[in-house]
């Protein structure tokens, strides 16, 4: 089994994990006023774009 030669120190260990973080989700408020994800409909109110996608008993 490969085995290293030298110990990683903490500082290199830590900049080289610098970009595997979680990105925070981008959000847009819907006409409703409610938070959704961008591109997707809003659950609370069924629009999408400014048109009724889904009946208000669907969102629900």
């Amino acid at each position: 089994m490969a085995v290293p030669n030298r110990k990683i120190s903490k500082s290199r260990k830590g900049m080289r994990r610098a970009h595997d973080h979680v990105p925070v989700p981008s959000v847009v408020l819907c006409s409703c006023g409610e938070p959704t994800l961008p591109h997707r409909i809003c659950p609370s109110c069924g629009t999408y774009r400014g048109r009724q996608m889904l009946r208000k008993d669907d969102a629900e």
